[in-house]
């Protein structure tokens, strides 16, 4: 029996990755805690948190690579025999159709990024390049809008809210959904301060929403004619910025006669919102030194997406509101999370790639239409589009009629069950992790987490799962090879630096495989195991070339750093830090030199995005009357989380699921509280849990996100926990630019159960969970 050990690592449950110690005993992990050591977080984490060790062990973990038999069931094989079928069906469907005809899904789930390099990594070599993931199915709208505005789809506006006078918050909720440091602390902050303000607009009268000075408490769907009443306001009054405007934009004119063409009061009638409430709204962003604006997915994944975020930007330009302490900012990188690919399309769908991806909403599409390059293959690590992708009856058809689809997960997911191979990856905690997720300014972070726990025996990290493919496949040379690149490596940088250059400049075809060389040579200098984070080098050697002053004033040298060394000093910062480190410290004049313009100035006019607003239709923002509900398919709660938690038993409330709903509505229905019922939309029918919460809109519901997964209930049948909510999304509900989903926005109509079925719901509720009814909160 081992001692037990505090082991540092960071939270993988939101993006914000707060900083954690782990408490491990034999082997597992039993308590955490926040790590005040973590300069980001320095101690703070949420209630959430504290129920990882359910995500690290819980009875339905993987332990042997899985191959589906002729049944449809599955067999376990050894890892050699599975890497070798792999790679020889693999390397057939490229020499038939060509490594278009592959993609991959995902590469990388929550807080779990390493993965993503390696499978990259031996995909590229195959020539795949098309790759869908939750980035595409959530922001892609925002990518779109950022490539036109600054220049770079990489372009990301980060929130500096520690510091401003006035929070606006669109369509988010960060009491529950965090999305920013220490959002609790600093929501607390601002509304005990009389100098600060919040304003919030939300369809639903949320925890952050109660907390604010004011709530517009906008009809679901109808944000774009609120944010443009706001504008067209603003202009109106001459409430702009015309310093700011003159001397770092360019097209307001022709942005100012878009919005001065607004009928704000047919608009405000539309969003549902009283008149003299957008004058007040006015009036404090008029009276604010430094308004910083956070939206989320309540606009990224609501009806006019792409022009949501559109809108946005134009509110923080026109006020000014950008590149003050206190405003919004673009931010630094260490490794860019997704590309720029501005003008590129996808053949197979004719669709626009936005920041080098793909949207999930069309992956039934190119896989069952007749296209030349239609897919056939697709690799999904550390994803689950079964469950997360609208329409799950489609979904699961494509799926099923994939030549070769492979899964790499540490559980059998709803998506896994569809795959001709589940490859068992280690957790999060039993292996090297970091997280690209860093979005602040001025100062930036970045976490290496070395393993707390053993990996369950069968499983691998993904760096030698996609070592031993890409061996398979002819693609990675071996050890004989590769030995004097490690050699090299132990030496010094500068012979390492100089030796893989030599490597790759005599094997060009080596160079997609650059993480895994890296893994296999430089890895094994690294401190605590930390192999896999070996790629970093490379970003760590461009970030310190781009802003070498801001990653000097972050590492804060004893002695000054010479250029040559300064992309290792911030590489061994970042490889040997267990809490975390800053890579970059910037001044808020820097915020100029990350706009991608030549001429470092911000495009305000994009024509289709004015097109689009001069369009709009007031009358389009009622709910049809056949499906009179708008459901929001997706919500955050205190317990939910995304499809990575699977026991049933990390959430201590909230255990089915419910469907929130307002009182008045669930009565003229003739249904009570607790009450089992069926929400049907076009797509299909689910059966819930209601709750009574009048914190929503008449009209409006909601359903969390992360459910709806098969887990194996008290005797060991596997039963589904919650609300597939995909049933009830359709891939066609999207935005016509970026094919985000409207999931804000799923038009349903609710109906009652015969006593039959209620029954049954609740009995495999007691199944699933081991309690009775009144034992739930």
């Amino acid at each position: 029996m081992s001692k037990p050990e505090w082991q540092k690592s960071a939270c993988n449950i939101c993006y914000i990755n707060c900083g954690v110690e782990m408490l491990v005993e034999d082997g597992r992990i039993t308590k955490v805690r926040g790590d005040r050591e973590n300069p980001k977080s320095q101690g703070y984490i949420c209630n959430k948190a504290a129920r990882i060790p359910y995500y690290a062990r819980h009875k339905d973990r993987l332990t042997s690579p899985l191959r589906r038999r002729a049944d449809g069931g599955f067999e376990e094989i050894d890892w050699d025999t599975a890497i070798g079928e792999i790679a020889v069906r693999l390397r057939d469907i490229v020499q038939q159709h060509g490594g278009k005809s592959i993609a991959l899904y995902g590469g990388g789930g929550q807080g779990n990024h390493a993965g993503g390099a390696y499978a990259n990594a031996v995909l590229r070599a195959l020539g795949v390049r098309s790759v869908f993931n939750a980035l595409s199915q959530e922001k892609t709208g925002d990518f779109w809008v950022n490539g036109h505005m600054f220049g770079s789809q990489t372009c990301h506006t980060a929130e500096d809210i520690h510091h401003c006078d006035l929070l606006f918050v669109i369509g988010a909720n960060p009491w529950i959904a965090h999305g920013f440091a220490n959002a609790r602390d600093h929501l607390n902050q601002i509304r005990k301060d009389p100098t600060r303000k919040m304003i919030v607009i939300d369809p639903r009268r949320t925890e952050t929403a109660e907390m604010a000075d004011l709530h517009l408490p906008v009809r679901p769907g109808a944000d774009a004619f609120l944010l443009g009443a706001i504008l067209a306001t603003l202009v109106r009054r001459d409430a702009v910025d015309h310093d700011f405007l003159e001397r770092h934009t360019t097209g307001f004119a022709e942005v100012k006669a878009a919005l001065a063409r607004i009928p704000v009061a047919e608009w405000a009638a539309a969003a549902d919102i009283p008149p003299d409430e957008i004058e007040r709204c006015v009036d404090m962003i008029v009276a604010a030194k430094a308004m910083t604006v956070r939206v989320e997915l309540g606009i990224q994944q609501g009806v006019n997406s792409t022009l949501n975020s559109y809108l946005e930007k134009l509110l923080i330009m026109l006020t000014g509101s950008f590149g003050r302490k206190g405003t919004n900012q673009l931010h630094s990188w260490l490794q860019p999370l997704w590309g720029n690919s501005p003008n590129q399309r996808y053949a197979p769908t004719d669709t626009e790639i936005i920041a080098g991806l793909l949207p999930p909403n069309l992956l039934p599409q190119a896989i069952l239409n007749d296209h030349p390059e239609r897919l056939r293959g697709l690799w999904i690590d550390s994803s689950n589009p079964a469950n997360t992708v609208a329409n799950t009856a489609e979904v699961e058809k494509a799926l099923s009629a994939l030549d070769l689809c492979v899964v790499v997960d540490v559980a059998l997911t709803e998506t896994a069950r569809l795959a001709h191979y589940v490859l068992p990856a280690a957790s999060q905690y039993e292996k090297t992790e970091f997280t690209l997720f860093n979005f602040e300014f001025p100062t930036n972070y970045f976490h290496v987490r070395a393993a707390v726990a053993p990996p369950l025996a069968g499983t691998l990290p993904e760096p030698e799962i996609y070592s031993r493919l890409a061996r398979a496949l002819g693609l990675l040379p071996g050890d004989n090879v590769l030995g004097s690149l490690r050699d090299a490596a132990f030496q010094s940088r500068t012979e390492f630096a100089t030796a893989l250059r030599a490597f790759i400049g005599a094997n060009p075809q080596a160079a997609p495989l650059g993480a895994l060389i890296l893994y296999h040579t430089l890895g094994a200098t690294l401190p605590d195991g930390t192999a896999a984070a070996a790629p970093l080098w490379q970003a760590a050697q461009t970030c310190a070339k781009r802003d070498p002053d801001a990653v000097r004033r972050a590492l804060g040298a004893d002695r000054p750093i010479p250029d040559r060394e300064l992309g290792d000093a911030l590489f061994d910062a970042i490889a040997g830090t267990r809490s975390g480190v800053a890579i970059t410290t910037h001044s808020y004049e820097d915020v100029w030199s990350l706009v991608a313009h030549p001429d470092r100035k911000i495009r305000l006019a994009i024509p289709a995005m004015l097109d689009w607003l001069g369009g709009l239709d007031p009358a389009a923002a009622a709910a049809p009357k056949d499906y009179p509900f708008v459901l929001a398919a997706g919500q955050r709660r205190m317990f939910n989380a995304n499809q990575i938690f699977r026991d049933p038993a990390w959430r201590r409330d909230d255990p089915d699921g419910a469907l929130l709903v307002n009182a008045r509505d669930l009565e003229a229905l003739g249904a009570g509280d607790g009450e089992w019922i069926a929400v049907r939309s076009p797509a299909g029918r689910v059966v819930v849990r209601c709750k009574a919460d009048d914190s929503m809109r008449q009209g409006q519901l909601a359903l969390p996100h992360g459910y709806g997964q098969s887990y194996p209930a008290g005797d060991g049948e596997r039963l589904t926990n919650g609300p597939r909510i995909n049933a009830l999304t359709d891939s066609l509900n999207r935005d016509p630019i970026a094919g985000t989903p409207y999931h804000k926005h799923v038009a349903v109509r609710l109906e009652r159960l015969t006593a039959t079925e209620a029954a049954a719901a609740e009995a495999r509720s007691r199944r699933i969970h081991g309690a009775q009814p009144e034992a739930r909160s």
